[in-house]
């Protein structure tokens, strides 16, 4: 397949070096790659030249903005001061004391008292992956070496190492890689405005979701379930919002059977969904909790495990006798990572960029249900915060679906790019999601809302044939 770039052109040399993640290979090789030189506030530029506004906040990541001074400041005088320091062996640095210790202060003032200690990794995959281990050593500790299966959801995203990969509840992430492993099973997705049946009501929906995870402990043992791993909002899935009732008839159930509570608060945590965390919106009392991207505003790999005294008191316990607990990472409180951390909340408390969050994400909602509300193709709109989803439907009236192929999110995200505004293509469900950064303008977020109408306009007849 020939290159439609010149050989010197950074394009050309991406397609020759370049092996690029969640991508398709043919489409790279085909197209080029799509190149970002440089971001300020909530917009990027393309290589191009021009300039787009960045509705996703990158991979729902860069919650502060593009092109802080002071989180570039921090990490230069960290790195002057010390540029490296692990925590192998009991070793530490005062940058991971620290942010461990704000942390969990942080974590116990606006979601729950019961929580002990800060594991620290690089990625929201690698702090799942803490958790599924952490579950078993666990239930090894405390004499049930048979409770270690975890239950996750269809459409959960929980990342795509081994054991993470298999925790996401979405097909396409386990294909050719011989996911999920043993031991991980999945329920239904609990998004009542595609999976409800006719005429039920979300209390009802979230009944019978109970329901299935309930038969599914019984089938399989409740001896043998270890944990149950829950997204406050499923993110990639499809921006998908707990139903009335559901987190309280689950927390319930799995307190009737032992089984813990995991929750991945990678794309919700930090002011996400207009609260610090998505455990204290939806009154989640977590076991473990997964931290990562608006941690640092993803200016540095980081990512935090955060877990219960429940936990804590049990590894602790055990721990002249088990010896050495051998888990982590090279880069685990990495201090200029932690460093940034610690600059990075300092600007999400001064510029009060949670209560933010939840007004913009407010004013969005409004205007893309003012403007798409009636749209044809357009079936549900909805959102927590700054986190916005837009789903598309091929008929309103009875809510039938296009085909999985017809993948209409990505005509109306590629349009959008065109009209100047990034809004993701969700890989589970026929999903645009909106996720800008916290600190967004209204007359920003005007435009954007503007230019997405644009596009979907501008592709409504395709979409039109698509329907059928």
């Amino acid at each position: 397949m020939s290159s439609p770039f010149t050989p010197a052109s950074l394009e050309a040399i991406d397609q020759a070096s370049l092996f690029h993640p969640v991508s398709s290979i043919a489409d790279q090789q085909q197209n080029g790659p799509y190149i970002i030189d440089s971001a300020q506030g909530v917009q990027v530029t393309d290589h191009k030249g021009r300039t787009l506004i960045d509705m996703g906040a990158g991979l729902w990541c860069v919650n502060v903005g593009y092109g802080r001074a002071e989180l570039a400041d921090a990490a230069a005088d960290a790195m002057r001061r010390l540029s490296y320091q692990h925590l192998f062996g009991g070793a530490a640095s005062e940058p991971a004391i620290r942010l461990a210790d704000r942390l969990l202060t942080l974590f116990r003032d606006t979601v729950s008292q019961d929580m002990a200690r800060v594991f620290f990794g690089t990625s929201g995959s690698d702090a799942n992956d803490t958790a599924f281990k952490l579950v078993r050593y666990y239930h090894n500790l405390i004499g049930k070496p048979a409770k270690k299966k975890i239950i996750s959801r269809q459409g959960a995203y929980h990342g795509v190492s081994y054991a993470s990969g298999s925790l996401t509840g979405i097909s396409s992430y386990h294909q050719m890689f011989d996911q999920p492993v043993a031991d991980v099973l999945h329920t239904s997705c609990p998004h009542h405005y595609r999976f409800a049946h006719d005429g039920e009501s979300e209390a009802d929906f979230s009944a019978r979701m109970i329901a299935e995870v309930a038969a599914l402990i019984e089938r399989e043992g409740p001896e043998t379930i270890g944990a149950f791993i829950a997204e406050p909002v499923m993110g990639t899935g499809g921006v998908l919002l707990p139903p009335a009732g559901y987190f309280e008839g689950l927390q319930k159930l799995l307190a009737q059977h032992d089984i813990l509570l995991i929750v991945d608060e990678v794309i919700t945590g930090f002011g996400r969904t207009g609260h610090w965390f998505g455990s204290g919106k939806y009154g989640l009392k977590p076991d473990i909790v997964s931290l990562a991207k608006g941690v640092t505003s993803a200016y540095f790999p980081l990512s935090a495990t955060i877990i219960s005294n429940r936990l804590w008191q049990a590894l602790a316990q055990a721990s002249p006798k088990t010896g050495t607990f051998m888990h982590g990472f090279t880069y685990s409180g990495h201090p200029v990572g932690c460093a940034v951390a610690l600059a990075n909340l300092d600007i999400l408390e001064q510029e009060q960029l949670v209560a933010r969050a939840n007004q913009q994400g407010d004013l969005l909602l409004e205007r893309l249900r003012a403007r798409l509300g009636g749209h044809p193709f357009v079936g549900d709109i909805r959102g927590s915060g700054l986190m916005v989803g837009v789903e598309l439907i091929a008929d309103r009236a009875t809510r039938r679906a296009f085909a999985p192929q017809a993948a209409p999110h990505r005509i109306v995200a590629r349009e959008a790019t065109e009209q100047g505004v990034l809004a993701r293509a969700l890989p589970y469900l026929p999903v645009n999601s909106f996720s800008p950064p916290l600190i967004i303008g209204e007359a920003e977020l005007e435009e954007a809302v503007e230019r997405y109408v644009t596009a979907l306009e501008r592709v409504t007849p395709q979409l039109k044939a698509l329907a059928g």
